[in-house]
This record gives C-alpha cells, sequence and structure tokens, in this order.
C-alpha cells in the first residue's frame, strides 16, 4: 500500500499563489495532480516522471509548475495567477501497474 498525504491548499484571491505538497510513504515513478470542481468530473492538471518530465493541461500551462523532491519520495504543485475557476478539491495521484493511489484531496479557493 501506498499512503499520498496532501497539503497546502486554502483560500485565496484572483492573481495570487498557492504551494501544494504531496508526500508519499515510498518512492514512485510517476507522480501527477487532479482536480475535480463541484458538479464536475474529475481531471488531469499535471503530471511529472522520477526524472522530472512534466506534462500539464492546456488550462494551466504557464501558471502550474510541477516539481517533485525524490530524495523525501514528494511532489509539489505550484499555482500562480490563480483564478477562479481554477476551485476544486485537488488530488494527488500515483498510478502503478497494479493500481492507482490517490490522496484524500486538498480543497483551493479563489475568490474574485
Amino acid at each position: 500500500q501506498v499512503q499520498l498525504v496532501e497539503s497546502g491548499g486554502g483560500l485565496v484571491q484572483a492573481g495570487g499563489s498557492l504551494r501544494l505538497s504531496c508526500a508519499a510513504s515510498r518512492s514512485m515513478f510517476n507522480m501527477g495532480w487532479y482536480r475535480q470542481a463541484p458538479g464536475k468530473q474529475r481531471e488531469l492538471v499535471a503530471t511529472i516522471t522520477s526524472r522530472s518530465d512534466a506534462t500539464y493541461a492546456d488550462s494551466v500551462k504557464g501558471r502550474f509548475t510541477i516539481s517533485r523532491d525524490n530524495a523525501k519520495n514528494t511532489v509539489y504543485l505550484q499555482m500562480n495567477s490563480l483564478k477562479p475557476e481554477d476551485t476544486a478539491v485537488y488530488y494527488c495521484n500515483a498510478p502503478t501497474a497494479v493500481q492507482d493511489y490517490w490522496g484524500q484531496g486538498t480543497q483551493v479557493t479563489v475568490s474574485s
């Protein structure tokens, strides 16, 4: 089993910044962030490999940056220029060949 523990969510005004963290209980190859807004499906935000190759959803490109510290088994999501439409519960994800692991989620609310 793998435990993923997220932190860093909160309330911020539009244009502000937040940094999310996700600590894994062991080393994971691929990790990522998803988000789910009320009444909407969960969507991919960003992914990162163990070599720090990253991909982003078009909606966050240029504003969000995913990174990782392999020594700490931790992945980060730096979110800048936040918009009200970024409001959602953000989930950390670590896919494996056997199953997908998910964190408990952290709420991000962006006020206009």
